[in-house]
């Protein structure tokens, strides 16, 4: 009964300011009872209540957009050790699109990344579950399970007519990100990985930076955000601030006045000035776009690979009686021209596909990054 009257405080809050009488409202109220209680009496299986429950609320949910979700109490306590850098699993960032799970970026250096899980991969199904109709959440907790267990995914990939199946081992993720190397013929070009915004990224990235600049053979830096989904929003703007010296970085813009905000960088770029190229893919998404989109905007760096993902919505958790959460969008971001990236995303300055063939990020045959150091050379 109590999960009854949470789901009805729900609709009549999504309900509240739209064209509904309230005499219509109450009749859609009856009508959503009336409905349990049929399933309740009459499917041919006998059912779980509360699971029933907890897939309307998940309904109503994702029916506003592809990122709004309902986590149940276990999901939620997990949910909490994403963004500090370690969780268990297998190493990928999933979202939601027509009903099926996308998924938006494998983790670098994780079981699905080595598997060949690739960003812009659908997932239709996980062991022998069917993933269509699930929830978001429901997909992620198919996947996760004890370390050293394994799970069999089948992957929908585009132009590729048979499904691909992926047997992956689960193990703890650690998320390092933010790594770093110097390339170039001449060891003169700060190369830096940037895998995640997580709650330390600015500091990671920071120390890096620092100690490149200390090298007087630095004439310009390649920053790689290609298979990165994103994360905090105030670590992509401390990033970003680190090579713009005036300007907007992003606005937010929500219903709410708190949520609509602008952002704007501080006197000082951390590298006087020297050349940038950003290294973008179908996998770099949200607060990647934010980075890509701004110094593209402002012409601070030169934008090679392909299409950004086109996230441009702002989540919010928040926590419910029961232990539970659910993940609501708030606001959507744009760029510092106005533009929203929202299922649009960011345009690379330079089209370059991924090869097709023996394709692998940081190695000889990522015809990507060779491009971008080719550029350095002209």
């Amino acid at each position: 009964m109590k999960k009854t009257f949470s789901l009805v405080v729900i609709f009549l809050s999504l309900t509240i300011g739209n064209s509904y009488s309230k005499n219509e409202l109450y009749d859609k109220i009856d009508l959503f009872g009336e409905v349990l209680e049929k399933i309740k009496k009459d499917y041919v299986d006998e059912i779980d209540q509360s699971e029933i429950m907890d897939s309307a609320i998940n309904g109503v949910l994702q029916s506003l957009d592809p990122y709004s979700a309902y986590m149940s109490p276990e999901l939620f306590e997990e949910m909490q050790t994403d963004t500090r850098g370690e969780f268990g699993g297998l190493g990928i960032e999933i979202g939601m699109e027509a009903g099926l799970v996308k998924v938006i970026a494998p983790i670098d250096d994780t079981p699905a990344a080595k598997a060949g899980i690739k960003a812009g991969d659908y997932i239709v199904k996980i062991g022998e579950e069917q993933v269509q109709g699930k929830s978001l959440m429901e997909a992620v907790k198919l996947m996760r399970g004890p370390v050293g267990t394994s799970i069999e995914l089948t992957i929908k990939r585009k132009n590729v007519k048979k499904s691909l199946k992926f047997k992956i081992v689960r193990k703890i993720i650690e998320v390092k990100s933010v790594s770093s190397e110097i390339l170039g013929d001449d060891k003169n070009l700060g190369y830096i990985r940037l895998k995640s915004f997580n709650e330390n990224s600015d500091k990671q990235f920071l120390n890096i930076v620092q100690k490149f600049e200390k090298n007087s053979k630095i004439i310009g830096y390649i920053l790689d955000l290609r298979n990165n989904p994103g994360g905090l929003l105030t670590q992509a703007i401390n990033i970003t601030d680190f090579f713009l010296d005036d300007g907007e970085i992003v606005s937010t813009k929500g219903r709410k006045e708190s949520e609509t905000r602008k952002f704007f960088a501080r006197k000082g770029d951390e590298i006087g000035g020297k050349p940038i190229i950003v290294l973008i893919n179908n996998g770099s998404a949200s607060a990647s776009e934010i980075f890509a989109g701004a110094l593209k905007d402002h012409k601070r760096a030169i934008i090679l690979g392909e299409n950004s993902y086109g996230k441009g919505s702002v989540q919010s958790i928040v926590p419910l009686k029961n232990g539970g959460g659910i993940r609501l969008t708030i606001s959507k971001y744009y760029l510092p021209s106005g533009d929203s990236i929202s299922e649009v995303g960011v345009t690379p300055d330079i089209l370059v596909e991924e090869a097709e063939v023996d394709f692998k990020m940081n190695t000889k045959s990522d015809n990507q990054l060779n491009y971008a150091l080719n550029l350095f050379k002209t």
